[in-house]
C-alpha cells in the first residue's frame, strides 16, 4: 500500500481484515500450509486487492508476528523485583493462562513457528527473548538464593510455566474434547495456583 499518504478508512478496515484474515490461516495451517489465496478468501477480497495492502505472505506474517511478539513478552516483562516472589510467579501463571483463554490463535500461531524449527523467529528468540529470559531468570536465582522460594532452575520454571498455560491454547480440541461439558478455564485457574504454590512456598 502507498506510503505517501494516510490510508483511508476503507484501507483501515481492508487491512484489518486480512490481518484477522492471516491470524486464523496461519494459525490453523502454519506459515507453510498457508497461501496468499486461502488467507484472501477468509479475508473477502480478492486475491489483487490483498497484494495492494501487502506484497506478500512474508509480509503479512511478519506484520502478525511483530504484533504477537510483543503482547506474548508484556506478562514476562511485568515480573516485578520489588514484589513479593511467590505472588508475582502465581501471577505470572494466572496472565499467561489468560492469554491462552484469550488468545488462542495468537498462541497456537507461536507453536507453529517454533515447531517449524522458527525459521522467521530466530533472531527474535536468539536477541529480545534471550535478554528477556536472562534477565528474569537471574531474579528468580536471586529469589531463591535468598530463601524467598525454593529453588527450582530458574529457566525450566519458566519453561513448565509457558508449556502448562499455553498447552491450553494449542492444543484445545483435546483438552476441550477430554473435559466434555466442562470449561477448561474454570478449574485451571485454581490448578495451576495450588501446583506453583505448593512447588514454591518455602518450608519453615
Amino acid at each position: 500500500m502507498p506510503a505517501d499518504r494516510a490510508p483511508t478508512r476503507i484501507q483501515k478496515k481492508n487491512r484489518a481484515a486480512i490481518l484477522e484474515a492471516a491470524l486464523d490461516v496461519f494459525s490453523s495451517h502454519g506459515f507453510r500450509g498457508s497461501t496468499v489465496d486461502q488467507i484472501a478468501k477468509a479475508a473477502g477480497l480478492s486475491k489483487p486487492n490483498l497484494l495492494y495492502y501487502f506484497p506478500s505472505k512474508e509480509a503479512i506474517f511478519n506484520e502478525l508476528m511483530a504484533g504477537l511478539l510483543d503482547t506474548w513478552l508484556d506478562p514476562l516483562r511485568a515480573l516485578d523485583p520489588e514484589g513479593e516472589p511467590l505472588e508475582e510467579i502465581l501471577a505470572y501463571v494466572q496472565r499467561k493462562l489468560q492469554m491462552s483463554r484469550d488468545f488462542p490463535r495468537e498462541s497456537r500461531l507461536y507453536a507453529n513457528e517454533i515447531v517449524q524449527g522458527a525459521p522467521r523467529l530466530h533472531d527474535v528468540i536468539a536477541s529480545d527473548l534471550n535478554v528477556l529470559v536472562e534477565e528474569k531468570a537471574q531474579l528468580l536465582q536471586g529469589w531463591m538464593d535468598a530463601g524467598r522460594i525454593n529453588r527450582a532452575h530458574p529457566k525450566h520454571l519458566l519453561f513448565s510455566i509457558w508449556s502448562l498455560t499455553q498447552h491450553y491454547a494449542d492444543f484445545d480440541a483435546q483438552v476441550r474434547t477430554l473435559m466434555r461439558d466442562e470449561d477448561p478455564f474454570d478449574a485451571a485457574p485454581q490448578y495451576l495456583e495450588t501446583l506453583y504454590r505448593r512447588m514454591l512456598t518455602p518450608k519453615t
